[in-house]
């Protein structure tokens, strides 16, 4: 029996389109190599499974763990292929940026065709007192990343 809150799709179709920037010189290699390896893997239902499969075939991929906060980067000498940062990937970018990514994409097919079509909620209006918070900006997410 399928479950009719399932989402459709595998794990590789999270990672199209790739994003515009990266941290590090070696992050679209693992991004591509990530969807390779997901590619027909099923979605699954629960938020907290695509986490700890996406962490367990980063650190299958590297060798690392993406949550160590020992270091902001690793080095790979097989995604060397020239450049300052050449071989390198950005831990935090991939915790904090594009995991989160994922995670957003993952959320978004979960809810199934009929909530992506509907319209989105009005923006409440601005008061001259309001002021921007953190959450906001969160949600708003970045728009560029430092290039190590």
């Amino acid at each position: 029996m399928i479950d009719g809150h399932a989402p459709v799709g595998t794990i590789g179709d999270l990672f199209d389109p790739e994003p515009a920037t990266w941290g590090l010189r070696g992050d679209p290699y693992v991004w591509r190599s990530l969807r390779t390896m997901l590619a027909k893997r099923v979605l699954p239902t629960a938020e907290r499974d695509l986490v700890e499969i996406l962490r367990s075939s980063f650190r299958w991929l590297t060798g690392s763990d993406m949550q160590d906060k020992t270091t902001d980067r690793i080095y790979r000498e097989e995604l060397a292929r020239g450049g300052m940062t050449s071989g390198q990937v950005d831990l935090e970018v991939w915790r904090n940026v594009l995991v989160p990514l994922l995670v957003e994409r993952w959320r978004i097919a979960s809810q199934g065709p009929a909530s992506v079509s509907a319209p989105a909620p009005a923006a409440p209006a601005a008061t001259p007192a309001a002021t921007p918070t953190a959450s906001s900006a969160a949600a708003q997410g970045p728009t560029s990343h430092s290039s190590r």
